[in-house]
């Protein structure tokens, strides 16, 4: 059987994908001295949010996914931010590559709404692992599982995440809508003779009292 032990070495930002992505550069060490001829990953990554302390603004940007703070002992728990896959090429020993991690801006996912409440310090995360071994030696191929307790952690810099962010949406972000929502948006907008969407969003702010920045 093969012995893997994954670590992860870096998760950078990518400036010229057509949409969000991260790139976690991983590495493999098979320690029973078998030769690994491919491997067929599967990834998912999970925030784990209790690792890390929080400001007193990030825990009121907090508040709708985990309550209160008196009832952070109970909500504070670990949740599944994307899943992933890849093939790794034929090693011996160790080898190092490139894991794609597709991200959205979408504030109805969870990890988008975790991630956007930060300010700064690390995002915790538990990469686990999965997926099929082929290995190759002097009968021929063999195939086994990847065992399910394979996992690496890593800390993601908050700034990274808003690096990729900035990378393909520059000072700006989008909300989901529906359509009927939507059309009494526009509706709203060509009554009063706005030119933009941030002017009838302010504008129904100020009607509700709201103050615009």
């Amino acid at each position: 059987m093969s012995d893997l032990a994954f670590s992860v070495l870096d998760v950078v930002a990518e400036p010229y994908t057509a949409a969000p992505q991260l790139t976690a550069r991983l590495r493999i060490e098979e320690r029973a001295g078998r030769r690994i001829h491919a491997i067929a990953l599967h990834c998912q990554v999970r925030i784990e949010p209790q690792r890390r302390p929080y400001d007193a603004i990030e825990r009121d940007g907090l508040h709708a996914l985990f309550g209160e703070r008196e009832r952070w002992s109970d909500t504070l728990r670990p949740f599944q931010w994307m899943q992933c896959d890849t093939t790794v090429q034929g090693f011996t020993g160790a080898t190092e590559f490139d894991l794609p991690l597709p991200c959205t801006y979408d504030f109805d996912v969870v990890g988008s709404r975790y991630l956007h409440a930060l300010r700064d310090g690390a995002v915790p995360l538990t990469l686990m692992f999965s997926g099929t071994v082929f290995t190759r030696g002097q009968a021929g191929f063999g195939v086994q599982r990847v065992p399910w307790d394979r996992e690496a952690r890593h800390e993601l810099p908050v700034a990274v995440w808003r690096q990729m962010m900035a990378y393909h949406f520059p000072n700006t972000g989008w909300i989901r809508l529906d359509h009927d929502v939507l059309a009494r948006f526009a509706d709203f907008r060509a009554k009063r003779g706005l030119t933009s969407w941030e002017e009838t969003v302010d504008a129904l702010l100020a009607e509700n009292g709201e103050v615009v920045r």
